[in-house]
């Protein structure tokens, strides 16, 4: 895995966008067409809307897939990330092929099926993710299943994934969270030819540290990341404050670094 760390969201931001976009018009000139999951909510702001303004994109030949969506939440809520996906990045770059998870929806698990099947007819470019505060990669709570080889399923939402929803003020309290959602399952992520995380701040900073330190487990769902071939993380100097002091050192000097395991 590949660290990156820049002293503000915006610089931050930036280079993801730069990053991601080189992909996509890689892909695009390659094979005629990318396809791409895109993550949303508040952590992703500058990183979206540093891509929407990429240059050289047909975003006409590209087809978008997000992570994960309440259970029961409608389209109209803030808080629904189908929603965010639009405003964010379908309606400023008029991207026509996507999907939206249909939370929802009466029966969530042909909701899953559907999503499933739509995203299985081809591999994935690029996976943009963000890291919950819990250490979720999309809703893949601790402790996560990182078996199931289903592309999307249902989970349930513990505690502090739900506090964090509140604390972002997309919900009044945490009696207004779901406590169910329809996720894009860790073994699903990893079968994107390339993952890229963008998690700034630091309330984030614990669940760096045990993304990218010890051993690879469920209950640091996202240091799942470290089995894939081709990640990267964009963190700010705030997301890595609790990593080692060797590995600060290198980022210090560097302003990056690659870990394995």
């Amino acid at each position: 895995m590949l660290i990156r760390v820049f002293n503000d969201r915006a610089s931050l931001g930036l280079a993801a966008a730069e990053h991601a976009s080189e992909v996509i018009r890689r892909a695009i000139a390659t094979q005629g067409y990318a396809r791409i999951t895109a993550a949303t909510a508040a952590s992703q702001r500058e990183f979206l809307a540093a891509l929407t303004l990429a240059q050289g994109i047909d975003w006409q030949k590209v087809e978008a897939f997000h992570l994960d969506e309440y259970a029961g939440l409608p389209l109209s809520h803030p808080g629904s990330f189908r929603g965010m996906l639009l405003s964010q990045l379908v309606e400023k770059t008029g991207i026509a092929k996507y999907h939206l998870l249909e939370g929802d929806a009466s029966d969530l698990a042909t909701a899953a099926r559907k999503a499933s099947e739509a995203i299985a007819l081809a591999p994935i470019d690029i996976c943009f993710l963000g890291i919950g505060e819990n250490g979720h990669i999309a809703f893949n709570d601790p402790p996560a299943d990182f078996e199931t080889q289903e592309p999307y399923i249902i989970v349930n939402l513990d505690e502090a994934c739900r506090q964090q929803q509140v604390g972002e003020a997309w919900f009044a309290d945490i009696s207004q969270v779901p406590t169910r959602a329809l996720s894009m399952s860790a073994q699903q992520v990893l079968k994107a030819k390339e993952l890229l995380a963008v998690v700034p701040d630091a309330r984030k900073a614990e669940a760096i540290k045990n993304c990218l330190e010890g051993p690879v487990r469920p209950e640091a769902p996202a240091s799942i990341m470290r089995r894939h071939p081709k990640a990267t993380i964009y963190l700010d100097w705030h997301s890595a404050s609790k990593l080692n002091l060797d590995l600060q050192a290198q980022l210090q000097r560097d302003g990056r670094a690659e870990i394995s395991t």
